[in-house]
């Protein structure tokens, strides 16, 4: 399982979900998506704004998380 870490990053360097969605150039809404749901399927090029204007690595963005075994 892959958890995204987007908000948890913005909010440690002050950027909320409005500057965030100008600073990377990605719908509002869509950032808001992600930002209410750290599971959320994000395509590659929308991490990628993301990572660029958060200053990390695409790789920084992502978690994975063990897969629960019932």
């Amino acid at each position: 399982m892959v958890r995204l870490k987007i908000r948890e990053i913005a909010e440690a360097k002050k950027i909320n979900m409005s500057r965030l969605s100008r600073m990377a150039d990605v719908n509002y809404n869509t950032i808001r998506a992600i930002w209410d749901n750290e599971m959320k399927d994000v395509t590659v090029s929308t991490l990628e704004k993301i990572a660029r204007a958060l200053k990390v690595d695409v790789s920084e963005l992502i978690e994975v998380l063990p897969d629960n075994e019932d």
